[in-house]
């Protein structure tokens, strides 16, 4: 943002966009509205980062432990200990996403109409208790019904952070943050594999499992008080920051997307939302990627023991693919947050690099194991397009109730994706399971192309929308949204379609 100050001037009419000279910035009432210059703007971005992001991170990072800890007691004796056979298991890992289907257009509401910040530190404190109870399941009802319960309250977690995300940042800075709290994600897969093979080796009554458990279910607990008391939610709620920096911070994100939150659930926001090609392109685009991740999560263990491997052994393992799994995802934040027009082509090379991994595990005969273990090591890179995807919705989806409802349909999908998957390994094709890593390869050419199309038919609508005005916007450069420097009035919530000037990031 430049340095000179700006105001916000109201128009004679009633227009959505208010334009903003160099020389002055007043409220819609003619009261001054606070003004920073580049260097106080990034001092303030900095100043939200240290307080906002580690408290994303922690949450994901748990969120991913709570959801993933049956993975880890699937080789610590849950299957015997609960009596499940055959398909089972794969049942009680699917489950999981039926809860998180049914809750998560329920979730977009609550996003809506209660304080965003507070609902989503309840929703932890409940899956906390949940995933405690998972200690004293004896059978497979008792797992079926407990990984509901959790799958609907971890369902809030990802579109929740997402619209924080968008509420608190500029479009052009939603790729690496989504980044940061994402690497959570994969924090936690290798710090969880340490603590999974720690917490075996525990000697008493109670059997390893159930102890994994109750030490994260606690653990959670007492992690969702802490977000209760920080988490704001919204800029204009935020205690670490001054009476003018809320001000300020609530209405920066809006320069380009000129949607405010709002407590309103507007039907026709959702029509269009429906309507979107956008919508059913990352939509597509989930669902194929989350295949694969359903799988990958729930037999990652069980597929690595097949290679010859003891219990501990593939505890250990396993950690150097989630070293690689963080890797990908960082280095593919960074590489979108340093190249422009690269969102969605780096999502469409992680897939293709993960496809490498599964060709690896699916072609190499069994005896070269470690070739199959390096496949395994670099399967993982399909992940790093999960908080791209999001970013994009933050980014290219304006109107906050079409948001939330983009939002809903891609989880709904990310939730159809994760129940499919566990369903295509076969039990009677273990260790190698073929017809699952060949269906996997299928998912992932068709994320890479939905992905592209999605990013030609976003540059065409950019250019039309150009030639349309007879004027060249690119928000992916600095300065260059518009002939102004512009800034909107609070409550404004204009939709991507609605909103002319808006130009989509790619």
């Amino acid at each position: 943002m430049a340095s000179e100050l700006h105001t916000l001037e109201k128009a004679e009419s009633d227009e959505v966009v208010q334009t903003v000279s160099l020389t002055e910035t007043k409220t819609e009432g003619g009261d001054a509205l606070p003004t920073l210059t580049a260097k106080e703007e990034k001092a303030l971005v900095r100043k939200i980062d240290r307080h906002l992001m580690p408290l994303l991170l922690v949450s994901y990072a748990l969120q991913f432990f709570d959801k993933t800890t049956l993975a880890y007691t699937a080789i610590l004796g849950i299957q015997h200990d609960t009596h499940l056979k055959g398909t089972d298991y794969s049942w009680v890992s699917s489950i999981f996403y039926f809860g998180y289907l049914v809750a998560s257009y329920p979730a977009s509401l609550a996003f809506v109409k209660l304080p965003l910040g507070k609902f989503l530190a309840g929703c932890i404190l409940i899956w906390a208790v949940i995933l405690g109870c998972h200690g004293a399941a004896t059978n497979f009802s008792n797992l079926m019904a407990l990984r509901f319960l959790l799958g609907a309250f971890e369902s809030s977690i990802s579109p929740g952070f997402s619209l924080l995300t968008g509420l608190w940042y500029k479009p052009s800075e939603h790729a690496a943050r989504h980044g940061i709290w994402f690497a959570g994600n994969t924090s936690a897969a290798l710090v969880g594999g340490l603590l999974a093979y720690a917490i075996s080796h525990i000697k008493s009554d109670i059997a390893a499992w159930r102890w994994l458990f109750i030490i994260f279910g606690i653990v959670t607990f007492v992690w969702g008080i802490v977000l209760l008391f920080f988490l704001p939610d919204s800029p204009l709620d935020a205690r670490f920051l001054t009476p003018e920096q809320r001000t300020y911070a609530n209405r920066r994100p809006q320069q380009h997307t000129h949607s405010f939150q709002t407590k309103e659930w507007k039907k026709d926001q959702v029509i269009e939302a429906l309507k979107d090609p956008k919508t059913w392109l990352l939509c597509i685009y989930q669902i194929c990627t989350c295949i694969p991740n359903g799988g990958y999560t729930s037999f990652n263990g069980i597929i690595i023991q097949g290679f010859g491997f003891d219990t501990f052994t593939t505890l250990l393992i396993g950690m150097p693919g989630n070293a690689f799994g963080l890797s990908f995802v960082l280095a593919g934040t960074y590489l979108a947050h340093r190249f422009k027009y690269s969102r969605c082509i780096i999502m469409a090379s992680m897939q293709l690099l993960a496809l490498v991994g599964c060709v690896m595990i699916y072609a190499t005969p069994t005896t070269q194991k470690w070739t199959r273990m390096g496949g395994i090591w670099i399967f993982p890179a399909y992940a790093a397009g999960f908080p791209l995807s999001l970013s994009l919705v933050s980014s290219d989806v304006a109107g906050y109730t079409k948001k939330a409802t983009v939002l809903a349909i891609l989880f709904i999908a990310y939730c159809v994706g994760n129940i499919v998957g566990p369903q295509i390994f076969i039990t009677k094709e273990a260790p190698r399971y073929q017809s699952a890593f060949e269906g996997i390869m299928i998912c992932m050419i068709i994320a890479a192309l939905s992905i592209m199309v999605l990013r030609q038919y976003m540059a065409w609508e950019n250019k039309r929308r150009d030639r349309e005005q007879g004027v060249h916007i690119d928000p992916e450069i600095e300065g260059g949204e518009s002939e102004h420097t512009r800034l909107v009035r609070a409550g404004v919530d204009e939709t991507d379609w609605s909103n002319k000037e808006f130009r989509y990031f790619l």
